[in-house]
């Protein structure tokens, strides 16, 4: 975790001076706020789609498992809690390189949204699996995702976006109280 917390510590402010030092402008703090809801639904995208596919070739089931299956398998390892950087780094050049087409110069902001949700979430993600989290929007964080990991259904794709869980159905909802 140390490893993480220097590196975004690091790359976030980076990335926020490129902004300042390109566009400075009064559309910034839009242009993250597009960038942070752009990266909540991507988690769950991602996390629903692709870290769950389910392919018929032997291949592709040890490629889903590399990625995200290892996680389930062992779900307190804190070495599986967090994206390593050889994987989040390319990631984000590719995002940027996207949200310079598609924004310019100011696509900077949106990166800088982007990353800085999936930074959140990275630290919430391991914080669910490795921290009491006894406050309530901790405890709310943690019960969700720990309904997604330890019931036997499908559900609750979201770590930090928990929005998207309800608009696409697929809330597990908490136990009734008895």
């Amino acid at each position: 975790m140390r490893w993480f917390v220097v590196l975004w510590a690091i790359l976030l402010p980076a990335i926020a001076l490129v902004g300042i030092a390109t566009v400075p402008t009064l559309w910034a703090p839009m242009l993250v706020g597009i960038g942070w809801l752009v990266w909540s639904l991507t988690e769950y995208l991602l996390h629903r789609y692709l870290f769950h596919f389910e392919p018929r070739s032997a291949l592709l089931q040890r490629a889903v498992f590399i990625i995200h299956g290892n996680h389930h398998a062992d779900s307190n390892d804190p070495f599986r809690n967090l994206m390593p950087p050889i994987v989040s780094i390319p990631v984000g050049l590719l995002v940027w390189a996207a949200a310079l087409a598609v924004a310019g110069p100011a696509g900077t902001w949106l990166l800088f949204g982007f990353m800085s949700g999936y930074v959140a979430y990275d630290i919430v993600h391991y914080a669910c699996h490795q921290f009491p989290m006894k406050r309530r929007l901790g405890r709310m964080l943690k019960a969700h995702h720990m309904r997604h990991h330890h019931l036997k259904t499908k559900g609750n794709y979201a770590i930090t976006g928990m929005v998207w869980d309800r608009v696409f159905a697929t809330r597990i909802p908490s136990a009734p109280k008895a």
